[in-house]
């Protein structure tokens, strides 16, 4: 299994539906040095899944009180390479420990 950290739209149930087929279990969790902003998202595909145009992303700050809420979920293989796909090109995939101590990968900005 892998860990995924979702600050954003995969926290919605009809994008977990949409993207990975079920409902995923998740907890709590907090990323620290990242803020989070707002970007346009124009792939029709994120935006209908989501049924949002405006999507959250973070970036790196280096600074110790800046940090994101979110929900760290555990997905397959496959269900992390479907997300993968739901996610635009502003977007990269890296691996970050969160505040309770897991590994997880987590979308920032590229």
């Amino acid at each position: 299994m892998e860990r995924i950290f979702s600050y954003g739209t995969l926290q919605q149930e009809n994008v977990q539906l949409e993207i990975c087929g079920r409902i995923l279990n998740g907890e709590k969790d907090i990323l620290k040095y990242f803020c989070i902003k707002d970007i346009e998202i124009k792939d029709e595909f994120a935006v209908k899944a989501s049924d949002k145009k405006i999507h959250p992303i973070i970036f790196f700050t280096d600074q110790e009180n800046h940090e994101v809420d979110g929900t760290v979920f555990e997905v397959t293989k496959s269900e992390l390479l479907r997300i993968d796909s739901y996610e635009v090109d502003d977007y990269k995939r890296v691996p970050v420990t969160l505040i309770s101590g897991k590994k997880s990968w987590v979308y920032i900005e590229k």
